[in-house]
């Protein structure tokens, strides 16, 4: 099965729905990023994030500005990225999603830095922010490495073509939104 996007007319830019479709065809993993605002926990699923330096040790993650978590953890300062594995499905919904209590019931931690530290994650990397550089519709967000925590191992959760892990090919979705819920980022 071939997935490719209709072509552009020679210099057209690609339409969003094009750059969803064909950036839907780049794994990655999820993660939750966590911060407390004025001792509210808030925190949104995130499916960019990476190291960029190792000296000093920086991360990044990219976030809709548009949107109402990322404001507040960037005016709190101080966040952590928790990564998650193939079965926290449920709290990647948790996250992913405007609607409900983000953290009812959640059995979470207030880490030394002061962050939400969700429980079971094979990662997780406290931070503070760095550098803010606004890209299109979302900051791309630079964080100083703080603390990094492994405290679970096991197989990450991957986001591909739509749907968690990898599918056979001829189950696979051609997204129509850039990743899953209806709010990521």
């Amino acid at each position: 099965m071939s997935i490719q996007a209709n072509l552009a007319p020679e210099g057209a830019a690609p339409t969003p729905l094009e750059m969803r479709r064909a950036m839907g065809s780049f794994a990655s993993g999820v993660t939750i990023v966590t911060g407390l605002h004025e001792d509210e926990p808030v925190g949104f699923a995130c499916q960019s994030f990476a190291s960029v330096s190792l000296e000093p040790p920086l991360v990044l993650f990219c976030a809709d500005h548009r949107g109402r978590t990322w404001p507040r953890i960037r005016e709190a300062g101080r966040f952590t990225v928790n990564v998650l594995g193939e079965d926290q499905q449920d709290l990647c919904a948790r996250f992913g999603s405007s609607k409900g209590a983000k953290y009812e019931g959640l059995d979470w931690e207030t880490s030394r830095w002061g962050t939400p530290s969700l429980p079971g994650v094979l990662m997780r990397v406290h931070a503070e922010v760095h550098q803010v550089t606004v890209a299109g519709d979302h900051d791309v967000v630079i964080g100083r490495v703080l603390e990094l925590e492994t405290p679970d191992s096991g197989r990450p959760m991957l986001f591909f073509r739509g749907q968690f892990g990898i599918q056979d090919e001829q189950n696979w979705h051609i997204p129509d939104m850039w990743g899953w819920g209806d709010s990521w980022g």
